[in-house]
Order: structure tokens, then sequence, then C-alpha cells
């Protein structure tokens, strides 16, 4: 039960349309479902304006469909799954109907919400090795609600690429920088424009990158100010956050 529902819930004891007795008996359902294998958390958009996200990975495919089924039941238009693998997909959507987007191993099950946040969030990558963690971002961010602008492979191994795309940057929300390597892209953003920029290091690069660790702490030594650092390949906590802070109404 999301916050909407929950006020329609409250108005219709106001009414007289429904019973006290009434909304207790939807209420007291509501903190959690217990499926065995799973504590489904329905009071998750209450609490926090985002309904609870499915992490595919190391989930069989029908324990997938059943939280899935769960949530749908409770009334959630739009379930993410991330980290969800093409195979666990079929099956998935075997059941329910799911949108599957291979490259950021991504699954969306429902509608794509309207975009509801004040402004636009931009994804930058430094390369194209970068994007399916870019992807699980954007789509993430674009599931919660959100205008997303992709710029991919924009590093600075050719900075003229990124300094084409100056307006789109400096008229963003929040920008989220995904890079591998040695992560510059992160710095460099956060020197030019005055939005939040949140950093997401990458596993991509050769030895000396320690698959991601370098990139992670270039982000975290960052001489610009407004910059945050989720951790190594989270495109998803990046896509969030980036949400979050775009949906700020007081902070406009």
């Amino acid at each position: 039960m999301d916050q909407e529902q929950t006020r329609q819930l409250l108005q219709a004891v106001a009414d007289g349309t429904a019973s006290v007795e009434e909304a207790i008996e939807q209420l007291k359902m509501e903190p959690f479902q217990d499926l065995g294998f799973a504590k489904v958390d329905h009071h998750r958009a209450l609490r926090q304006g985002a309904a609870e996200v499915i992490y595919g990975a190391g989930k069989t495919p029908g324990q997938i469909i059943d939280i899935t089924a769960a949530l749908l039941s409770h009334g959630q238009k739009t379930v993410l799954i991330t980290r969800l693998g093409p195979a666990a997909a079929e099956e998935v959507g075997a059941v329910h109907p799911l949108t599957y987007h291979e490259m950021g191993h991504i699954g969306i099950v429902g509608p794509m919400p309207a975009p509801t946040g004040i402004g636009t969030i931009v994804v930058a990558t430094g390369g194209t090795s970068d994007m399916p963690v870019a992807e699980e971002a954007a789509l993430t961010a674009e599931a919660l609600g959100n205008q997303v602008t992709r710029l991919y492979d924009i590093g600075v191994a050719g900075i003229h690429r990124m300094l084409s795309h100056t307006e789109e940057l400096m008229s963003a929300r929040v920008v989220i920088a995904v890079a591998g390597m040695e992560g510059a892209l992160t710095s460099v953003i956060g020197g030019l424009v005055s939005c939040p920029v949140i950093g997401v290091p990458t596993s991509v690069g050769y030895g000396a990158s320690f698959g991601g660790v370098a990139a992670l702490l270039a982000m975290l030594n960052s001489c610009a100010s407004g910059v945050s650092v989720v951790n190594i390949d989270n495109g998803f906590g990046a896509g969030f956050l980036a949400s979050r802070i775009n949906h700020m109404e007081g902070k406009a």
C-alpha cells in the first residue's frame, strides 16, 4: 500500500464508507508478507516513497515469480528486478508481463511510470564498457519515475566528447557518472556542474584497477565539491539515490 492508497483508506474512514475495523484489517496485513523464503515489505513505499525492489542474483526464478506476485497483489503497479539473468528472465516472463533489458540485467514487470521528478537525471559513462552498470542506473531511475538522458562513451581519453554535451550536463538536476579505469570522469563532471554528482566506479580496467578499487578511491578522493560515491558496479544504488534527489520538491 503506497501513500496515495493509504490516504484513500483514511479518507474512507473519515467519510464513513469504511469502518475503523475494516481499515485496521487492511493495515495489519501490510507491514510484510511472509512467503517462507522471503518477507516481502509492503510498507516500503509508505515509509520511503519507493516500493521494494527485487534483487534477482542468487534467487531462483520461482522465488522471483512468487515475490513479484506478492507485490502485484498488494497494488504495486511496477516491479523492478535487478541483476536478472537471461535464463531467469525467460521463466519469469512466462508468468508475469516482464520487459527484459539484457544490457543492464534489469527486468520490469508492469508499465513504466510517467516521470514525476522535478528535472532530468543525466547518466554519463567514461566508456562503452561501462554501459551495463549505467543501464542499471538509468532503468532504475526511469522505473522510479524520472526523465533520464544517457550520455555514453564521453570519457576523459577524449574529453572533447564530454565538452560537446555541456548543455545537457549543466541543465541536469542530478548527474550519475559511471567510470572504470582511473574513474576521472566523476571529478571532471563534478568540477563543471552545479547539481549533485553521483560517482559509480565500475570494475572495468586492467590489473592495477583492482576490479574497480582504483576508480572507487579516485572518486572518494575527488577534489570537486558536491560529489558522492556509491559502491563498485552499484548502478541501482546510484539510480535510486538520484531519484530521491530529483523528487525533493522542497529543494527545487
